[in-house]
């Protein structure tokens, strides 16, 4: 049974999604952001990426029942999918919600290995699907700024003052942004970890100031780290104890981030000692 108070705002919980959503009032979500598992045999430390087709669009169709009567009425939902699954599911989400987008997230994976017998998969799909007409969505919060040469060859006096031209643009449906590499700073340890910047335009375009997203597959714990750091709450579910740890730490480091390390200053080279010029036999005070 749902609770009206708002203990269940801010966490992560340890469990199942379809076992918890019982826990979040409906109609108190401004955004479902969620990634689910693929069905592609990767390993989270259980089954739910290892079903049969029937089973895994049984399960996805089960979950979208529950999650969607948390959603408010101007609500908006993000999922990403594959390739594999997207026509399937999206159109379990048509017959339940209007689509707005299919974004495509290039990877930016280089074209290396792959099936010899096909194109190589390099992007996510994305859909962006919302309840109804007057849905939340604030454009000014993720326009791109133009580049300065953009800006220059605009400089002429019909441009000159263009709100636009300030403001930037509008962010197109095809996003290039890198994955994360084990090197790269975000990186924690989940194979599908997704790169701040995409949760955080999401999150902006799609959930007002001290909303509250809602996440039922946190993995790594993008999701919350991404409302927080943008102003929003969060609730979401999580099966992996691992992983629930390590979203514990990503958000334990937002409240405390270590400090920048000190660098330590290089000691000042010597200065070579200046040798005597040797004065050539030939002429005088002239050096060779």
């Amino acid at each position: 049974m749902a609770t009206d108070n708002a203990s269940w705002l801010n966490q992560v919980y340890c469990e199942d999604a379809l076992a918890g959503l019982s826990r979040i009032p409906d109609g108190s979500v401004d955004l479902l952001l969620t990634d689910p598992p693929y069905n592609l045999g990767k390993d989270y430390g259980n089954t739910s990426d290892q079903q049969s087709v029937e089973q895994y669009l049984a399960w996805t169709e089960r979950w979208i029942d529950a999650a969607l009567p948390k959603l408010k009425e101007n609500g908006s939902l993000y999922i990403f999918l594959t390739w594999r699954f997207s026509p399937e599911i999206f159109v379990m989400l048509k017959k339940r919600m209007t689509m707005m987008n299919e974004i495509i997230w290039d990877r930016r994976v280089p074209s290396m290995g792959g099936s010899v017998r096909s194109f190589s998969s390099v992007h996510d799909t994305i859909g962006f699907f919302v309840r109804r007409k007057d849905y939340y969505f604030d454009l000014d919060a993720v326009r791109i700024p133009y580049d300065a040469a953009t800006k220059k060859a605009r400089s002429r006096s019909i441009f000159v003052g263009a709100k636009w031209l300030e403001v930037g643009y509008n962010p197109k449906d095809l996003w290039s942004v890198s994955r994360l590499h084990r090197e790269h700073a975000e990186r924690v340890d989940h194979p599908t970890q997704k790169p701040l910047e995409i949760i955080e335009r999401m999150i902006k375009a799609s959930c007002p100031p001290d909303g509250v997203v809602l996440d039922l597959f946190m993995g790594s714990g993008t999701t919350a780290v991404a409302a927080r750091r943008t102003g929003r709450r969060f609730v979401g579910f999580e099966l992996n104890a691992e992983y629930c740890k390590t979203i514990a730490q990503r958000l334990a480091a937002l409240e405390h981030p270590e400090p920048e390390p000190v660098a330590k200053a290089r000691p000042k080279p010597r200065a070579a000692r200046a040798k005597p010029l040797r004065q050539p036999d030939t002429v005088a005070n002239t050096v060779e």
